[in-house]
């Protein structure tokens, strides 16, 4: 019959498939897309402003929040304010990198952010627990600059087979939350960056807003590597963007505006790092608990040594 309009059947797989790409990834850009006109991208200034926010106060605030708030507050047997920042930290981070791969101009492989946005909550998490225990340890005189079993509070532990039940604590918080932690962070941005391309030459420069977080970016990220002590993942990590970069080139492609951001943020953290390095050269100390060719210390160990201590003799500690 003419006029009749025969309505297009879904099975119950395809309706499935389609509720979940509209779903997960509203702003899916398909091969069928391949012969839309290039969009003019626009800097994420919400994104990378709460990024910055949150890795500052969640992040680094978290001892810094331990050291100034009084003791009585938080009892060594109870959560402290930087478990509730780590907390913060571990349900808003992931949130953040879903929205960042969420708006790339890029189709990216799902089932790769999935499995990175799991294993780094999953870091994250374990690496509360043992940043939480390791913090009160520092409350009650452990030395960050030391290794464990040349810590005095430790060394006088009965049994001694207690000293193993803190190393295995010590590479869970320092290895193993961290492999699980940075690990996927950093993958997440480096997917984010190979979307990052375009060929219209007027993307490639960044707004003012992107040259005032610009500073606060590579500060943290250069605190992240050397407090994680995950030189060798950030270099590689560096190393592979600059290839993209390189190989783009040719192809007549130039970074947008965010890719400007995340280069030039990992650029300015390996300047601080070589500055880091080269200052504390020739400390005898650090150079002890930091041996081989990689010597980068950690920030806090360095606060351990220098500052805190110095203060508790002047205290006549």
């Amino acid at each position: 019959m003419q006029g009749t309009v025969r309505k297009r059947q879904f099975s119950p797989g395809m309706q499935a498939s389609l509720f979940q790409s509209r779903f997960f990834f509203p702003h899916r850009h398909g091969a069928a897309d391949g012969d839309a006109p290039v969009k003019k991208s626009h800097f994420h200034l919400d994104l990378w402003f709460y990024f910055t926010v949150q890795n500052w106060v969640l992040d680094f605030g978290r001892p810094v929040a331990m050291i100034i708030l009084p003791l009585e507050w938080f009892p060594l047997n109870k959560p402290s304010v930087g478990d509730y920042f780590h907390m913060a930290y571990n349900v808003i981070t992931p949130f953040l990198l879903l929205k960042l791969i969420e708006r790339s101009p890029k189709t990216l492989p799902r089932a790769a952010v999935y499995i990175c946005i799991i294993t780094f909550v999953m870091g994250a998490s374990i690496h509360l627990v043992g940043d939480s225990v390791n913090h009160r340890l520092i409350l009650s005189g452990y030395q960050l600059h030391l290794s464990v079993r040349e810590n005095p509070i430790i060394k006088n532990l009965k049994p001694e087979a207690l000293i193993d039940s803190f190393e295995l604590l010590y590479y869970y918080d320092e290895n193993l939350g961290h492999s699980m932690w940075y690990i996927p962070f950093y993958l997440i941005f480096f997917l984010y960056f190979t979307g990052c391309f375009t060929p219209i030459k007027e993307d490639n420069k960044m707004p003012l807003s992107a040259w005032l977080l610009l500073g606060p970016s590579g500060l943290y990220y250069w605190y992240l590597v050397t407090e994680g002590q995950i030189f060798i993942l950030y270099i590689f990590t560096f190393f592979a963007m600059m290839a993209i970069v390189m190989h783009q080139k040719r192809k007549g492609l130039v970074l947008d505006s965010n890719g400007l951001f995340l280069f030039y943020s990992f650029s300015i953290t390996l300047a601080l790092i070589a500055v880091w390095v080269v200052w504390l050269w020739n400390d005898k100390i650090l150079r002890k608990k930091y041996p081989g060719v990689m010597y980068v210390p950690e920030p806090w160990a360095f606060y351990s040594l220098h500052i805190k201590s110095t203060q508790l003799v002047k205290e006549g500690i």
